[in-house]
């Protein structure tokens, strides 16, 4: 299959799950800035989403960088992780809706669990297919990154039972690491091709 295809098709997913967020987004009823104010942690909720949303998508366009070559598998793969992404405008309007209740935090950071876990499926894939340069590759290899974050998700979720604000701020500060950008994955973005870097 044409890499440009699988692209194509998984930005467009990308695009309809960010409108979907946007539209869920109501005008307060009234006219004041009480009323405005009242929308503060519905908005927050929806920055965060679209700040995870936009790690996701910055990470997967570095992960197909690493193949030219598509197989079954991949695709498959690329599927299962859009079906978790493509749950997370429900996921974030239930957060919405009760603020800080215990179970809709916990389906929070379990939705986004299984993006990450069905991501590092995808890249497990895509580094290891015949094609793959190699220096992309071996950037991501360890998935570092991803095993913490797996770890912070777990930690989170269990502690929405005691706190859920300790929850939202583990969910923020798993974004802001992702937001810091990789050295290696900058080099390599610059000139992929660059044996030097």
């Amino acid at each position: 299959m044409n890499k440009a295809r699988l692209e194509a098709f998984s930005d467009g997913v990308f695009a309809i799950i960010i409108t979907i967020m946007v539209l869920a987004l109501n005008a307060p009823s009234d006219t004041d800035f009480q009323s405005l104010w009242q929308m503060v942690p519905i908005f927050l909720s929806y920055v965060l989403s679209f700040v995870y949303v936009a790690i996701f998508w910055i990470n997967h366009h570095l992960i197909l960088m690493a193949t030219r070559q598509i197989t079954t598998r991949i695709m498959w793969a690329n599927m299962n992780f859009l079906f978790w992404m493509s749950l997370v405008p429900f996921f974030t309007a239930w957060v919405d809706e009760h603020h800080l209740d215990r179970i809709p935090v916990a389906a929070y950071g379990i939705i986004f669990l299984l993006c990450v876990v069905s991501f590092r499926m995808l890249q497990r894939l895509v580094i290891h297919t015949r094609d793959a340069n190699g220096r992309l590759a071996e950037s991501v290899r360890s998935g570092r990154r991803t095993h913490i974050s797996i770890i912070g998700f777990i930690v989170a979720i269990l502690m929405s039972a005691v706190h859920p604000f300790i929850s939202l701020g583990i969910y923020v500060a798993i974004a802001i690491w992702w937001i810091i950008p990789q050295r290696q994955w900058e080099r390599l973005l610059i000139n992929p091709d660059d044996t030097n870097a």
